[in-house]
């Protein structure tokens, strides 16, 4: 099986039925996929919106979000209404037990480590949830993928509570600066391939 088709498109609703009972062709209410290259320009915006009313910067520029959705698709994921992308995560592997500079450009194939760069919501659709939903969703494919054994993020402290809830544990200061910015590195473990196939039919 190979790692894209591990997560397949999911629609939450059906498209609605047209008065005459005939189906009419429209876009899934509610889906989640791998992102593609093509999603790229989408996904700045969220982010930019996002991040450089709080922070001043973004977690990836628009040539890095296009740099790993060519090198690790698979590590990303997105929430589209409509047809409209209202959420994603985007991910890379990485090879040591704690995150450094590098870490930030890298992709490590052979990496057993899921970075999570960002994890971003578009504003008219924040404060309900999704942010959750999302990261939830994203663990439990984690889980489906044989390599991967554990997934590392970095954030502002203010942020820490949020993660915590998803079930992050704090690992402590992060090596990471990025200008001024000062980051908590935290983990959560993913769980091997086998147990997951045995009990939730990746």
């Amino acid at each position: 099986m190979s790692v894209l088709s591990a997560l397949k498109p999911i629609h939450l609703r059906s498209p609605r039925s047209s008065p005459g009972g005939q189906r009419r062709h429209t876009l899934p209410a509610s889906e989640f996929r791998c992102l593609s290259p093509e999603d790229a320009i989408s996904v700045f915006e969220i982010e930019r919106e996002a991040f450089i009313s709080v922070s001043g910067d973004c977690p990836l520029h628009l040539d890095e979000i296009r740099h790993f959705l060519n090198l690790c698709p698979e590590l990303s994921l997105g929430w589209f209404e409509q047809g409209r992308l209202v959420a994603f995560i985007i991910g890379s592997l990485w090879d040591q037990d704690r995150l450094s500079q590098e870490a930030l450009t890298l992709h490590k194939p052979r990496g057993t480590v899921v970075h999570i760069h960002v994890l971003a919501v578009h504003r008219t659709f924040r404060q309900q949830g999704k942010g959750s939903i999302l990261m939830w969703r994203y663990l439990q494919y984690l889980r489906c993928l044989p390599f991967a054994r554990r997934a590392l993020l970095m954030c502002e402290d203010f942020l820490v509570p949020f993660y915590q809830k998803c079930g992050f544990e704090v690992l402590g200061p992060c090596e990471v600066t990025v200008g001024e910015l000062a980051f908590i590195e935290m983990q959560h473990p993913v769980r091997g391939h086998a147990f997951m196939r045995r009990n939730s039919g990746c």
